[in-house]
């Protein structure tokens, strides 16, 4: 379950990153309340990131590519970027790192 939890709180925080960012861009465009929003989002990641019980380093770590699969999903779904072959390959490296950290 300790797992399980703290799955889901990576994964929320990636989201709330990544869509923060995503709002901030929009919000960048002379746009208030995507900008707000943004803001809003990224606070709430910052307090959500934390909330796992594992050290800073190995939490960050994993975190990471936690937040880079998330935000190649965003980056795809709300400006239609899809991935390079360089994205991917780095991106599986990347995962496996992040199962040496879990291990």
């Amino acid at each position: 379950m300790h797992s399980l939890r703290l799955a889901a709180l990576l994964i929320g925080a990636a989201i709330l990153e990544a869509g923060g960012d995503a709002l901030v861009r929009v919000g960048l465009q002379r746009r208030a309340l995507p900008m707000l929003a943004g803001a809003a989002c990224l606070v709430a990641y910052g307090v959500v990131v934390n909330l796992g019980s594992l050290n800073f380093g190995r939490l960050m770590g994993i975190y990471i590519v936690t937040f880079f699969v998330v935000s190649q999903i965003v980056a795809a779904a709300v400006f239609g970027q899809l991935p390079t072959a360089r994205a991917v390959t780095a991106g599986g490296l990347m995962i496996c790192a992040a199962l040496v950290l879990c291990a």
